[in-house]
C-alpha cells in the first residue's frame, strides 16, 4: 500500500535535491554516450556505484546476506531495475531528445500502480487510481503522437524503448517488495547493483568489446555524474527521503526530473521539444497528482 505521510520542510528539500540529481542524470549519460557504447555505458553506471554502496555497507557494519537465494534475488533485482531499463534508456536516448526521455520515464509511477494491483493484494485497483492511470496513458500517448508510431522508425522505436524500460522499473518495484524488503536499504541497493554489474561485464565485452579508458575528460566527468551522484549518492538519498516523506509523497519526485533534464537538453544540446511533449507531461503530471491524492483527497 502506498504510505502517504505528512512531509517537512527537509523531507521537500531533499526531495527537490533528488529531482535535481536524477534530472541532471539524463544529460550525463547523453554526453558519456557520444563516446561510449550503451552496455559499456551502462556497465560504468552500476560498477562504480556498486563500489561506492559496498564500501558504505562496510563503513556502517552492516550485515551482508550469505544466501543463496537472496543473492539470486539481487541477480533479478538488478536486470528488473538496472540492465533492462537503462540500457533500453539508453539507447533510446540516442535517437530522442533526453526532455522527451525524461517525460516518458514518468510513466514509471503509472506502471507501478498497475503492476501492484497485479501482485498485491493490499493494492487494488481503485477509482481514484484508475482515474490517475488513465490519465497517464493519454499524457504518454500524447507525449508520442500515437500518429507517430505507424512509421515505426528509430524515433518511434527509441520511444517504445524507454516506454518498455518504465515497465520493467515497475515490475522491479513489485520483486524488491516482495523479496529485498527485509534488508537494510543500502544492503539491497548494494546487492542489487551487484547483480547487474556481473550481467553487464560479459555482456559488454560481447556486445561493445574491449572496454576503453582512454575516454574524454568530458565524458569521465558525465560518468562520474551519472555513476557516482545520480546512481550511488541517489540512491542513499532516495531511502532518506522515503524514510521522511513515505512512498506516497516520494512520488512527486517523478514530477520534479523532467523540468530539469527539459532546461538541461534546450540549454545545453540545443533541443526543442514539440509542443504536444509538454501538454503530455500535463497530462502525466495530473494523473501523478491524483495517485498522490494530492488532487481529490476524499475517498479513493
Amino acid at each position: 500500500m502506498i504510505d502517504q505521510k505528512t512531509i517537512s520542510s527537509r523531507a521537500w528539500s531533499e526531495l527537490f535535491l533528488l529531482g535535481l540529481v536524477w534530472g541532471g542524470s539524463f544529460l550525463a549519460i547523453r554526453i558519456a554516450l557520444d563516446e561510449v557504447p550503451v552496455v559499456t555505458a551502462v556497465l560504468h553506471r552500476t560498477g562504480w556505484a556498486m563500489l561506492v554502496l559496498w564500501i558504505v555497507v562496510l563503513a556502517a557494519r552492516l550485515p551482508i546476506p550469505r544466501e543463496p537465494q537472496i543473492w539470486g534475488a539481487f541477480l533479478v533485482m538488478g536486470l528488473l531495475n538496472n540492465v533492462i531499463p537503462f540500457g533500453l534508456m539508453s539507447w533510446g536516448q540516442l535517437y530522442i531528445e533526453t526532455g522527451l526521455t525524461s517525460i516518458l520515464n514518468a510513466a514509471t509511477a503509472i506502471f507501478g500502480v498497475l503492476v501492484a494491483a497485479l501482485v498485491f493484494a493490499d493494492e487494488r485497483l481503485t477509482l481514484r487510481k484508475g482515474i490517475g492511470v488513465g490519465l497517464g496513458f493519454l499524457g504518454v500517448a500524447t507525449a508520442i503522437g500515437l500518429s507517430n508510431l505507424a512509421t515505426f522508425d528509430l524515433r518511434s522505436t527509441a520511444q517504445l524503448a524507454v516506454l518498455a524500460g518504465t515497465v520493467s522499473y515497475a515490475f522491479a518495484s513489485a520483486w524488491g517488495r516482495a523479496r529485498l524488503g527485509h534488508l537494510a536499504p543500502q544492503v539491497a541497493a548494494a546487492g542489487m547493483l551487484t547483480g547487474s554489474t556481473v550481467v553487464l561485464l560479459p555482456a559488454a565485452l560481447i556486445i561493445d568489446g574491449p572496454i576503453s579508458f582512454d575516454l574524454q575528460p568530458v565524458t569521465w566527468a558525465a560518468i562520474a555524474y551519472y555513476a557516482l551522484i545520480a546512481t550511488a549518492g541517489a540512491y542513499l538519498l532516495y531511502y532518506r527521503v522515503l524514510a521522511m516523506a513515505g512512498s506516497g509523497n516520494l512520488m512527486l519526485v517523478t514530477l520534479l526530473i523532467p523540468p530539469v533534464a527539459i532546461i538541461l537538453g534546450t540549454l545545453l544540446l540545443g533541443e526543442e521539444l514539440h509542443p504536444r511533449a509538454y501538454a503530455g507531461f500535463a497530462l502525466l503530471v495530473l494523473g501523478l497528482l491524483i495517485l498522490n491524492k494530492t488532487i481529490g483527497k476524499r475517498g479513493n
